[in-house]
C-alpha cells in the first residue's frame, strides 16, 4: 500500500443520516453512508480530488456510459474488530483488479495512492456508518465511468472515479436454490468476463429472474460455447467438494471472475491440506455427484455473499436436494477462519488485512 498523502478537498453534510438508520434491519446496498469520494480525469490525469455529501449528480443525457456502457466497478468491506479499529479486508487486491478491468474497457488506470487514499479519507469521515452489528459490515464500491457528452462509439476522453460505502448484512440470509443455466451465455472466450464491467451484469439479469421466477435464487452459468462445463454463478464464484476434494472452474480462459474470496478460499484450503482442483467440472460429473452421493458440499464465494451455502441444484428440469452439512465441514471452517480474519479476531498471516 502506498503512504502517500495526496490532497482531497472534504466538504461534509450539514445533515448526518446516522441517527435515523436501522442497523438492526441492514437490507443489503440499499442504505448508502453520508459521503463519496469523487476524482475526475481530465487532459491525460486525475484531478479535483474530493469527498463531498453522498446525493444525485447531474448528467447529460449524451453521456458515453448511459449509451455504450463503458464502466466497471469493484466491491470490498471494511469491518470493526474489538478495539473499534477500522479492517479493510484486501484492498489492495480490489484496487487490481479495478485497473485490470479498466485496461480491458479502455478506461484509465487509477492510481494506487488515489484508491487508497480517497477509500482511507472516506472512511475515516463515515467511520460510524462501519456496523457494530455481529455479521455486518460495511461494503465499499468503488466504480469508474466514461464522462464525455459524445454520441460517438469511441473510448471517452474524461472519466469520473468515485467510492461510495454501504452498511450491510448478509447478502444471502438462507442457503441457496441455484438453476444450471444452459441456454443463455454470461461470458464467452475473449469477451469481457473477466472484467467487473457493468456491462456483464446487466446481461444475466433476464435468465436469472426467469430463474427466480422458477423458484431458484441464482444461476450457474455454463461454458457459452458448449453448455456442457460450470463456469460461475451469478454473484459468486462457486465451489464443490466431491469425494474429499475442492473443485472450482480456472479463471484462465478469460470467462470467468478473479474473486478475491476464491483466492482467499483457495490459500486457506491448500493450508488445511484440502485437495484442491482447479479444473471444469462437467455438468454431467456434477449431476452423477449428485445422484451418488459423492457431493458433499457445494457454496458461492464473493465479496458481497463470503461463503454462500447451496440447498439445491436443479439440472436439465430436475432438483436435486444437497445432503446435510456434515459437522466440520470444509465451507463451515473456512468461512469461520475467513471471518476469524476479517474481523481481528485471529492474527493475519497473510498480509491481508489493511488497518486504518
Amino acid at each position: 500500500m502506498m503512504n502517500k498523502t495526496i490532497p482531497i478537498r472534504i466538504d461534509k453534510t450539514k445533515q448526518s443520516r446516522l441517527e435515523t438508520t436501522n442497523f438492526d434491519n441492514l437490507a443489503f446496498g440499499q442504505i448508502i453512508s453520508d459521503h463519496m469520494f469523487v476524482a475526475e480525469y481530465k487532459d491525460g490525469e486525475w484531478q479535483e480530488l474530493r469527498i463531498e455529501p453522498y446525493g444525485p449528480m447531474q448528467i447529460n443525457p449524451a453521456n458515453a456510459t448511459l449509451h455504450y456502457g463503458q464502466s466497471v466497478f469493484e466491491g470490498l468491506k471494511a469491518y470493526r474488530n474489538e478495539k473499534g479499529e477500522i479492517l479493510v479486508f484486501r484492498g489492495d487486491a480490489n484496487q487490481r483488479r479495478l485497473n485490470e478491468s479498466a485496461r480491458r474497457m479502455c478506461i484509465p488506470e487509477v492510481p494506487e495512492e488515489i484508491f487508497m487514499e480517497g477509500m482511507r479519507k472516506l472512511l475515516e469521515i463515515d467511520k460510524d456508518w462501519i456496523p457494530r452489528q455481529p455479521g455486518c459490515s460495511l461494503y465499499i464500491r468503488p466504480f469508474v465511468f466514461a464522462a464525455d457528452d459524445y454520441l460517438g462509439i469511441r473510448p471517452s476522453n474524461n472519466y469520473k472515479f468515485m467510492i461510495l460505502t454501504s452498511p450491510v448484512g448478509n447478502y444471502y440470509s438462507k442457503p441457496v436454490a441455484v438453476k444450471v443455466e444452459t441456454q443463455y451465455a454470461r461470458a464467452v472466450e475473449g469477451g469481457t468476463g473477466a472484467a467487473k464491467a457493468a456491462g456483464n451484469y446487466a446481461g444475466s439479469l433476464f435468465p436469472a429472474r426467469k430463474a427466480q421466477n422458477e423458484g431458484y435464487d441464482q444461476l450457474l452459468w455454463t461454458d457459452g460455447k458448449t453448455h456442457q462445463y460450470i463456469e460461475e454463478s451469478g454473484t459468486m464464484n462457486v465451489m464443490f467438494v466431491i469425494d474429499g476434494k475442492l473443485i472450482t472452474a480456472p479463471t484462465s480462459t478469460g470467462t470467468i471472475l478473479k474473486g478475491i474470496t476464491r483466492d482467499s478460499v483457495l490459500i486457506l484450503a491448500r493450508e488445511m491440506n484440502m485437495p484442491v482442483e482447479e479444473r471444469f467440472l462437467a455438468v454431467g460429473e456434477l449431476e452423477e455427484a449428485l445422484i451418488s452421493g459423492k457431493l458433499e458440499e457445494a457454496f458461492g464465494t464473493g465479496t458481497a455473499a463470503t461463503v454462500a451455502f447451496i440447498r439445491l441444484i436443479n439440472i436439465h428440469g430436475k432438483d436435486y436436494v444437497l445432503p446435510e452439512k456434515a459437522d466440520g465441514a470444509f465451507s463451515t471452517r473456512v468461512l469461520t477462519q475467513l471471518d476469524d480474519i476479517k474481523y481481528g479476531r485471529i492474527k493475519d498471516e497473510y498480509g491481508w488485512i489493511m488497518k486504518f
